[in-house]
């Protein structure tokens, strides 16, 4: 974890060293200096003297030693996510550096501040082929906010301090530093706080001009259908509690992204809960019929607008990003404003007043809400998702756990029943979409958050792709929980198999090979014997874990778990059989949105 100070300088006093020191030592001092208080890295050949020096440096910052390095990437996320601050994560050259892509991508897309560090082949042997070799900078060119190579010792302090700057303001993402073995071992007498060498970069959050507010303010005025729609951009300003104020003086309905779940309370009267693909009826509703979308912190994702230029077709759309590359990209609005979007909110909450009247709209969208809730059989005899994460909710409700999630069919059933008060409780890959994201993102999150409950809602075939950290939460004593809703398929590409391809099962059955039936086309059966036998998985690993099917064993069956002192997993035989409902099919409109 790191903390960058408004000063844009290191955390601690300015150091300017007298005695020659190594490049492993200058990087690994320079993040101390800067605050950070964890790094999960893998070693390798080529970052062996980065690893020596984060021996020799053990007592002042923690080395979480991941099983994979994009496990060890997601987990860095799961720091930034949970806590608002760097996470930062180290591989070794070649394959190490190419097992982060993932990572960074994913961090890309959702605006993770994170800083990735990679060992390279020496600098004499970059462009030969040499053995673990790859221009992982190339790769990255397009996943990253901003990349280094870096190919003399006295640049690295430098680098460092301006990786951590450029990956947490304005707009956050990913920085990727490339550090070659000879550079690592090559020495100078290194400058902790040198100046730095951005031109053109900007720390300087950009503010709404007075006159942009006032149109704000117009437009709410004179709206009759207004309707928030806010997003991650919420998160990463910290600007829940002027939201809140906003809402709370305004009286208008608001809606959320998937990135943005918490930033207002799920169980607020005035919640329309999330919007989209699977977002609530309500929301759908609301937005399409809306006079006045105040979109605050999004991107206008493919998945939130469906067709997009039927998207709020007939309303205004107010459209306040701190990047002004998104503006007018997907979906072009009436008032763009480049700003830092807590001073927008702070700014309205000064002079805001509420529309003229809005009752009856107010009204209509709580009817809907009383009409087209989100809904399960309840008469399933079994145990169905929904059942599990709701019963989960009520649970930990007062606890304020962290919740993170794999990708897939539990991740959208998470975010419709768990309903979030408080932004950073919610871990997502919501825009790249990664399987595997699940438990090393909780992992990063209980070691950034040791005293709070942290829980991983994941899918089976999610939940392989990234099993291995079982290992790295035994022996470093991460007492992450999973609720592990298994139902032997990968549950979305299924649904989808059935609503659009006659019900053929094209490679989605994740049970015994010799079960033809579950692989072919039909419906498909259930497997005689459930495999892998998660249970005996989670054991071998050294966690706690036990097999429930039955409903009256859910909720002991929750209370154990969250009980246990350690990692435990909860293994919940579910039908692949449900569907993540409503649903808007991918280019749609609201107006082809499917309850059944």
């Amino acid at each position: 974890m790191a903390t960058i100070s408004n000063s844009h300088s290191a955390a601690t006093p300015t150091q300017r060293a007298t005695e020659l020191t190594t490049g492993a030592d200058i990087v690994i001092q320079s993040l101390v200096n800067l605050g950070v208080e964890t790094i999960f890295a893998y070693p390798g050949g080529c970052s062996m003297p980065l690893h020596q020096s984060l021996i020799r440096f053990q007592d002042k910052l923690r080395t979480i030693l991941p099983r994979h390095e994009q496990g060890g990437g997601f987990a860095a996320q799961g720091v930034a996510r949970s806590t608002g601050e760097v996470g930062v994560c180290m591989a070794t050259s070649g394959p190490g550096a190419t097992n982060l892509v993932t990572a960074i991508a994913d961090a890309k897309l959702d605006s993770i501040p994170l800083v990735a560090i990679s060992a390279q082949v020496p600098v004499k042997a970059i462009g030969t082929d040499a053995f673990q070799e790859t221009p992982i900078v190339e790769v990255c060119r397009g996943i990253t906010k901003h990349h280094y190579l870096v190919t003399k010792v006295e640049d690295l302090a430098r680098v460092i301090k301006e990786a951590f700057l450029i990956a947490a303001t304005g707009r956050p993402g990913p920085v990727l530093i490339d550090i070659p073995k000879s550079v690592q071992l090559e020495s100078c007498v290194p400058d902790y706080d040198p100046p730095l060498n951005l031109p053109g970069y900007t720390f300087e959050k950009p503010r709404a001009k007075p006159e942009q507010i006032n149109q704000i303010v117009a437009a709410i005025r004179l709206a009759k259908r207004p309707v928030i729609y806010a997003g991650g951009g919420i998160v990463l300003a910290e600007a829940s509690e002027a939201l809140r104020k906003f809402v709370r003086k305004t009286g208008i309905p608001t809606t959320t992204t998937v990135m943005g779940l918490g930033v207002f309370p799920g169980t607020d009267p005035l919640s329309l809960d999330m919007l989209g693909m699977h977002g609530s009826v309500y929301a759908n509703y609301a937005v399409d019929e809306a006079d006045l979308l105040i979109a605050l912190g999004v991107r206008f994702d493919d998945r939130v607008t469906g067709k997009v230029e039927e998207f709020c077709k007939h309303g205004k759309i107010i459209h306040v990003d701190v990047d002004a590359s998104e503006l007018n990209k997907n979906k072009p609005t009436h008032i763009p404003i480049c700003s830092d979007v807590k001073f927008v909110l702070e700014e309205l909450n000064r002079i805001v007043e509420p529309p003229e009247d809005i009752s009856a709209w107010v009204q209509q969208c709580q009817q809907w809400k009383q009409e087209e809730p989100f809904k399960f059989d309840t008469s399933y005899p079994g145990i169905t998702q929904q059942l599990a994460i709701q019963e989960l909710w009520k649970l930990t409700a007062e606890r304020d756990p962290i919740i993170s999630v794999g990708v897939g069919q539990h991740q959208m059933w998470a975010a419709q029943y768990f309903k979030f008060s408080q932004p950073r409780r919610w871990l997502s890959s919501s825009g790249l979409g990664t399987m595997g994201f699940g438990l090393p993102a909780a992992m990063g999150a209980q070691v950034a958050n040791p005293d709070r409950l942290v829980i991983d809602i994941d899918g089976d075939g999610s939940y392989l792709m990234n099993i291995q950290e079982m290992a790295t939460c035994l022996c470093e004593k991460i007492p992450v929980k999973v609720l592990l809703l298994n139902n032997q398929h990968l549950g979305m590409v299924v649904q989808w198999e059935d609503r659009f391809m006659q019900g053929t099962r094209a490679h989605t059955y994740l049970g015994p090979v010799d079960n033809p039936e579950a692989r072919g086309q039909g419906d498909g059966i259930s497997p005689p014997q459930r495999y892998p036998n998660f249970v005996d998985v989670a054991r071998g690993f050294g966690w706690g874990a036990s097999y429930i099917k039955d409903r009256a064993d859910l909720v002991p069956a929750l209370e154990a778990m969250i009980d246990y002192d350690g990692p435990y997993l909860l293994d919940v035989e579910v039908p692949y059989q449900e569907h993540v409902l409503p649903m808007i099919p991918g280019g749609h409109t609201v107006k082809d949105i499917i309850k059944e």
